[in-house]
């Protein structure tokens, strides 16, 4: 009940080890896109990566070799992905989401936030962890591709140049 078969609690400790150890390398290979601030493809990525870490744990039927090309694979495709993106922006949109502007000079955009599923409320409390107390004083909430709010205050906006590639943002 406790214990299948000692071969069994081996096999996973030296396959969990040399299969630990290849993800390490490939995600330190992969850069540190693959572990920064997660858009949704990432997202779906670091969770391939678990998942087949964990079948390649716990599975008798997957060896070393397949696992550890199956995560050379995710990371392989995670990276082409990225290059990709980065190479021509109209595809970016296949794998990212648009930032989206939820306040604009003081103004609530509630079609924005009806759209993202979020809640004045929770517009407020973003506002207020930058500590601000007054929405006329805020010049332009974002709703950036990783699911964060920023919160530019009129006295931080400048020439507006950082919204450039937010959507609705010729309203300021």
């Amino acid at each position: 009940m406790w214990i299948d078969s000692w071969p069994a609690i081996a096999r996973i400790l030296l396959v969990g080890a040399a299969a630990y150890t290849v993800l390490v390398v490939i995600l330190r290979a992969s850069g540190k896109r693959t572990l920064g601030q997660l858009n949704a493809f990432d997202f779906v990525v670091t969770v391939s990566l678990g998942s087949t870490l964990a079948t390649i744990l716990l599975s008798s039927d997957v060896s070393w070799a397949e696992g550890a090309t199956a995560l050379g694979l995710l990371a392989g495709l995670q990276f082409l992905v990225a290059w990709v993106s980065t190479r021509w922006p109209k595809v970016r949109g296949v794998f990212t989401a648009e930032p989206a502007l939820l306040l604009a000079d003081g103004r609530i955009r509630h079609d924005a936030l009806r759209a993202n599923r979020l809640t004045v409320s929770e517009l407020r409390q973003a506002v207020r962890m930058q500590g601000a107390g007054d929405l006329s004083q805020v010049k332009a909430v974002v709703l950036e591709t990783n699911g964060k709010l920023s919160v530019i205050t009129t006295s931080q906006y400048g020439n507006g140049s950082a919204l450039q590639d937010v959507g609705g943002a010729e309203q300021l």
